[in-house]
């Protein structure tokens, strides 16, 4: 009984949010992160990645300040159950206000360790290996709301990892996040 209320470390869940602008690196250290995390086995990881989040859970949300809190509660909420039944979950929505990212690690808390890990990638770099077009969409003002164009982006306070894909590659930002969770005993070594 008591193992069941209490579970050992390593079998415990746990929340990592990746914030940072658009195309910052988020989503491929996520995916990479997932593979890693998967190998080890030992618990189930779930994959939030801000795209779909947007596209399956929060479709009719704009991008005001408003929606966008009410995106990463969403977010907050199902990573939370999840933590709370010993998963992984790995999230990474562009997250750009303190005060959401602050309202997700409350979240989380409550049912296991939450990391916020700053993607700093800068936002010369997100542009200008931007395949998709949007930034330069968003300067021509056809994208409104745009996080780094005419949106803010808070950096993190106090995150607990800063990664930034310009100047480290993706094997070495993971194998900074795996030390990170093998220091809290939440992996075996």
């Amino acid at each position: 009984m008591l193992k069941q209320n209490y579970p050992s470390r390593n079998k415990q869940g746990f929340t990592i949010l990746l914030s940072g602008y658009i195309n910052s690196g988020k989503d491929i250290i996520a995916r990479a992160l997932n593979v890693v995390l998967n190998q080890q086995g030992g618990r189930s990881v779930t994959l939030l990645l801000g795209e779909t989040v947007r596209s399956e859970l929060s479709s009719e949300l704009g991008f005001t300040k408003e929606d966008r809190n009410i995106n990463i509660n969403r977010i907050g909420f199902v990573a939370g159950e999840l933590t709370k039944a010993g998963a992984a979950v790995i999230a990474s929505p562009i997250a750009p206000f303190e005060k959401g990212r602050l309202q997700i690690k409350e979240m989380i808390e409550k049912y296991g360790k939450f990391f916020l890990i700053h993607v700093s990638t800068s936002l010369e770099y997100c542009e200008r290996t931007d395949k998709k077009g949007i930034y330069e969409k968003a300067r021509k003002g056809e994208i409104k709301g745009f996080t780094g164009i005419d949106d803010p982006y808070e950096i993190p306070d106090q995150p607990d990892l800063v990664v930034d894909i310009e100047k480290t590659d993706i094997r070495n930002i993971v194998h900074e996040i795996i030390l990170l969770l093998e220091s809290e005993g939440l992996l075996d070594r």
